[in-house]
């Protein structure tokens, strides 16, 4: 009568084990990642003496914006990434993501705003406030967008 208690849990976790087998294994489309296609792409170049910023923008169809950011500028290493983010009236509030120069132990990610005016897109300068490692404008202080280095201008996209 001892060993009773001790034979139905070892009977009771063969049987799960055995219904765990006969499982079929689940279709990959709940693994895969849905990869949504660009319904417009826009490049643009930033020129402001020796620097140069290149973007290309790509609009989705849930109005998200993604893209490739790289900035050259004068006597810094260069910063490839990538920018996310979506328009609220003209200006897109993006997230900057990328690394500097050759090192890409660390990611550094950086919070944007672009005024958009015609075919220009103007980088705002902010206050930026870091909290437990996430860096973001601070709300209620306003973005300049007039006191700039950098307008965008469209370009014509290349492919590398």
């Amino acid at each position: 009568m001892k060993n009773l208690p001790l034979s139905c849990v070892l009977l009771a976790f063969i049987g799960l084990q055995g219904c765990k087998k006969n499982e079929t294994p689940k279709s990959g489309e709940a693994t895969k990642v849905q990869i949504e296609k660009p319904i417009s792409v826009q490049c643009y170049k930033a020129l402001y003496e020796k620097d140069t910023l290149e973007l290309k923008m790509n609009t989705l169809k849930s109005g998200k914006i993604t893209g490739d950011m790289v900035m050259k500028i004068l006597d810094m290493p260069k910063k490839v990434g990538k920018i996310a983010g979506e328009f609220r009236g003209d200006t897109l509030f993006a997230s900057y993501t990328f690394i500097q120069g050759t090192y890409d132990k660390i990611t550094y990610k950086n919070p944007m705003a672009f005024l958009k005016r015609g075919n220009e897109l103007i980088v705002g300068n902010g206050k930026i406030e870091t909290t437990m490692g996430a860096s973001y404008f601070v709300k209620g202080e306003p973005i300049d967008f007039e006191r700039v280095k950098y307008k965008f201008t469209t370009v014509d996209c290349v492919d590398k």
